[in-house]
């Protein structure tokens, strides 16, 4: 089921859609940020990650203003994964996103919210902490999810 974010911003359910998704992956940067790695994404490994997200909890596409831009899941654990292309970073899209999903963490019963996020991914890094995250070392943030509170986005 689809979920709006805000007048802009909807998450729309996985679907198969690599023509698209794709093109984020093939950024290098983008790559080492979200897995560390110094290659881009192969059709295969592109397929295999969405197969993995999907199986594992709830996998959305994020819709900005009509367009496709990234993707965000939550992990049956609380993991929280994602992915805004370059062109459309810096504009508050994954921290409104994220928003959300801590919501749907909330009323799945969840008590806590956790992303993985590399030392060097600065941005993130910050992000998630004025959300409420707080390090717990060896590149994990958490943040405890109460019922009625409301999700920070400072």
């Amino acid at each position: 089921m689809e979920r709006i974010v805000d007048e802009e911003i909807r998450l729309v359910p996985y679907y198969p859609n690599e023509e698209v998704a794709l093109k984020w992956y093939q950024d290098p940067q983008l790559c080492k940020q979200v897995d560390d790695i110094d290659c881009v994404y192969t059709l295969d490994k592109l397929r295999a990650m969405y197969r993995y997200l999907s199986t594992h909890g709830d996998c959305y596409y994020i819709e900005y203003r009509g367009c496709l831009v990234g993707d965000v899941a939550l992990r049956f654990d609380g993991e929280i994964a994602i992915v805004v292309c370059k062109e459309y970073q810096n504009q508050h899209i994954g921290r409104r996103c994220v928003k959300n999903i801590m919501e749907l963490a909330k009323e799945k019963g969840l008590k806590e919210a956790k992303a993985r996020i590399y030392s060097f991914n600065t941005q993130s890094q910050k992000m998630f902490l004025s959300m409420g995250f707080r390090s717990v070392g060896d590149d994990w943030y958490t943040c405890e999810l109460e019922k009625g509170q409301e999700v920070s986005t400072t």
